[in-house]
C-alpha cells in the first residue's frame, strides 16, 4: 500500500518547491553568475515563519508537574495520571527535538550559503563545520533517546490496555455466571448454550487450505489488464486451481478457454495465435474463443471442443466468471473515482492464499512497523489506531491516517490516501488532504497457495509523470519493494497456518476490517442469504 507516495518523495526539489534566484557580477563573468536558493525564499518570509512555528513550541515543560506516590503498587487512576504525564513529557520532548533541527536547519543554511561563502576564510569554514557536525551529531542523540521514550511510553500503555481489557473480560464472564447461578430454573444445558454466546476472542484459521467452496466461484472476477492483451498475444491464468488462457479472437474480444489442448494435454499457451485462433504449439489444432477446435493439420476434423469461461471486457479490464450459476448480468466498475488518472497497472504471482493477502491489504496498523524502508519510513506509532466504519458494511476509514479504503466482493479492496506533501501522509481526513492517491488491488486465488494480484495505480494530481519516459519501470520496483516487506512476513504466517497455528488468534479494534472480510466468507461458504451481524464487532 502506499506504493506511489514512497516514490513521490524522490521527485526532483525544483518539481516540489519554488526556487529563488540571485543574480552576482563575477569578477571574470560577462554575464555574471546565477545562484538558485534550494531552500525557498528563507530570507523574505523568516520574520513570518518563525512568528507561526513559535506557536508549536511554546508548551509548558511537565517534569516540574512529574506525579509522585507512595508505594510501590499504584490503583488505576494512579496508573492513568502517570501514563498521561508520560505522554506529555513525550510531547514536550518532541517539540525541543523538532526546534532543535529546525535552529540547525538555519545554521546549514547560513554556513553553505555560496554567496557568504565567498566572504569567509577556510578557517573559519572548518571551525563552522566542525561545530556544525557536533551539534547534528548531538542533535542526533537525542531524537534517538526521544524515540526509546516514546517506545517505553507505548509499551507501559499497551500492557494497562491488556490489563484493562483482560479484567472486563473475567468482570463480564463472572457477571454472565453469577445471574445464571442464581436463577434456578436454568438447565446445565442453558447455561452451556448462553455461554457459546459469549465474544469468541479470535477466528479458526489455522490448518491447510480447504478446497475452494463453489459459491466463492460464483462472481465475476477481473484477471487482466486490457493493455496487456494485444491481438497476437495469449495471457495464462490460474484461478481456482485450474489452468486457463485468454486471448482476442478474430472480432477482438477477448475469450478464455481452458489451457489445455484436448489433443495430447500440451498447455496452449506455449503456442501463438493465429487469426484469432489459439494454435497448439504440438500439432497445431487451432482453437476459437468458445473453445470448440476449428483446425486440426494433417488429419480429418472432428467435432472437438474444450472448456470456455463467460469473459467480457470492461473499464481497461479482462473479465471471467469461473463459477457454475447462471452469470450475473452486470459486471461491476472499478474506475477510480473522478478527477484521477491511471499511472500504473502492474500484475504479479505470489506465493500466499489469498485470503492471507487480503488479510494484509485491510490492515493498516501494521505499516510503521513492517514497512519502515518504504512509505512508512520515519511514521511515529500511534497511541491508538482505529479503523471507523458504518453499522454495517465493508468500508470505513483509517484514524489517525488519512486513508479511506473498501472490501469489495469477493477479492477486491480499494483505498484512496491523502498526501498533502509529496511522500507523506498527513492529516485527520482525506477530505483535507489537497492531493490523493487512489489503489486498487485484486487478490485472485490462483491455488490453495498462491494468488494473482492485480494492481492499479491512480492520482489527482501530477499529471506530467505519465509523460516521463520508463516512470512505469520506477513505480514497478517501489510496488514490489512495498510488497517484499509484507511477503516475508506473510510467508511466514502461512508456513505456521499450514502446520496448525491459528493466524487469527487474538482480533484487536484495528482489525475489524479483516474480521469482517472473514466472517463474510465464512458466511459465504455456509450458504448463508445474508451477511454475518456486526454486533460481533463489539469486543474489538
Amino acid at each position: 500500500m502506499a506504493t506511489a507516495a514512497a516514490a513521490l518523495s524522490l521527485l526532483p526539489v525544483s518539481l516540489r518547491r519554488p526556487l529563488t534566484s540571485f543574480s552576482k557580477k563575477g569578477n571574470g563573468g560577462r554575464n555574471g553568475i546565477k545562484v538558485f536558493a534550494v531552500f525557498g525564499e528563507e530570507e523574505r518570509g523568516s520574520l513570518e515563519k518563525r512568528s507561526t512555528w513559535e506557536a508549536i513550541f511554546d508548551v509548558e515543560d511537565p517534569r516540574p508537574r512529574v506525579p509522585h506516590f507512595k508505594g510501590k503498587l499504584l490503583d488505576m487512576n494512579q496508573a492513568l495520571e502517570v501514563a498521561m504525564f508520560d505522554i506529555q513529557y513525550c510531547d514536550w520532548r518532541a517539540r525541543q527535538d523538532l526546534l532543535s533541527i529546525m535552529l540547525l536547519h538555519e545554521k546549514v543554511v547560513d554556513v553553505l550559503n555560496p554567496l557568504a561563502r565567498e566572504f569567509k576564510s577556510v578557517g573559519t569554514m572548518k571551525k563552522e563545520l566542525a561545530e556544525l557536525q557536533e551539534d547534528l551529531a548531538q542533535a542526533h542523540r537525542e531524537v534517538h533517546i526521544s524515540e526509546a521514550r516514546v517506545g517505553a511510553a507505548l509499551d507501559k500503555l499497551a500492557y494497562m490496555e491488556k490489563l484493562v481489557n483482560e479484567r472486563l473480560l473475567d468482570d463480564r464472564r463472572s457477571d454472565q455466571f453469577n445471574s445464571e447461578a442464581q436463577s434456578p430454573s436454568i438447565s446445565s444445558s442453558s447455561i452451556e448454550t448462553s455461554q457459546n454466546k459469549l465474544p469468541r476472542r479470535g477466528l479458526n484459521i489455522s490448518g491447510p487450505v480447504k478446497s475452494y467452496h463453489p459459491n466463492l466461484k460464483n462472481f465475476w472476477y477481473p484477471v487482466a489488464f486490457s493493455c496487456d492483451l494485444k491481438d497476437d498475444t495469449m495471457i495464462p491464468i490460474d484461478i481456482f486451481e485450474e489452468p486457463w488462457v485468454i486471448f482476442r479472437g478474430k472480432d477482438g474480444q477477448p475469450g478464455c478457454v481452458q489451457n489445455t489442448c484436448a489433443h495430447r494435454a500440451c498447455p496452449l499457451h506455449l503456442g501463438s495465435v493465429t487469426e484469432g485462433r489459439i494454435q497448439c504449439p504440438y500439432h497445431g489444432w487451432e482453437y476459437s474463443t468458445d473453445g470448440k477446435c476449428e483446425k486440426m493439420p494433417s488429419t480429418k476434423l472432428l467435432n472437438v471442443q474444450i472448456r470456455s469461461l463467460p469473459c467480457f471486457e470492461q473499464e481497461g479490464m479482462v473479465w471471467i466468471w469461473p463459477g457454475e450459476a447462471p452469470p450475473m448480468a452486470t459486471i461491476p466498475s472499478l474506475k477510480p473515482p473522478p478527477g484521477f488518472k491511471v499511472h500504473a497497472e502492474i500484475v504479479m504471482e505470489l506465493p500466499i492464499e489469498h485470503g492471507l493477502l487480503l488479510d494484509n491489504l485491510l490492515d493498516l496498523a501494521h505499516a510503521p512497523f513492517t514497512h519502515t524502508s518504504t512509505f512508512a519510513k520515519g511514521w511515529s506509532v500511534p497511541s491508538l489506531v482505529k479503523f471507523l466504519t458504518p453499522a454495517s458494511g465493508m468500508q470505513g476509514y483509517w484514524d489517525p491516517y488519512p486513508i479511506d479504503m473498501e472490501f469489495r466482493p469477493p477479492c477486491i479492496v480499494f483505498s484512496t490516501i491523502g498526501i498533502s506533501k509529496p511522500g507523506k501522509l498527513k492529516g485527520k481526513t482525506t477530505r483535507q488532504c489537497a492531493t490523493h492517491l487512489h489503489q486498487l488491488h485484486v487478490c485472485l486465488p490462483s491455488s490453495r497457495q498462491k494468488t494473482r494480484l492485480l494492481y492499479r495505480m491512480s492520482l489527482d494530481f501530477a499529471p506530467f509523470l505519465k509523460n516521463i519516459p520508463f516512470m512505469h519501470l520506477l513505480w514497478r520496483h517501489f510496488a514490489e519493494k512495498v510488497l517484499n516487506e509484507d511477503l516475508r512476513l506473510v510467508i511466514g504466517q502461512q508456513e505456521r497456518m499450514l502446520n496448525g497455528d491459528n493466524v487469527w488468534n487474538l482480533p484487536v479494534s484495528y482489525d475489524k476490517l479483516g474480521i469482517r472480510y472473514r466472517r463474510w466468507r465464512d458466511a459465504l461458504e455456509r450458504g448463508a442469504k445474508q451477511l454475518p451481524s456486526t454486533k460481533q464487532d463489539e469486543y474489538l
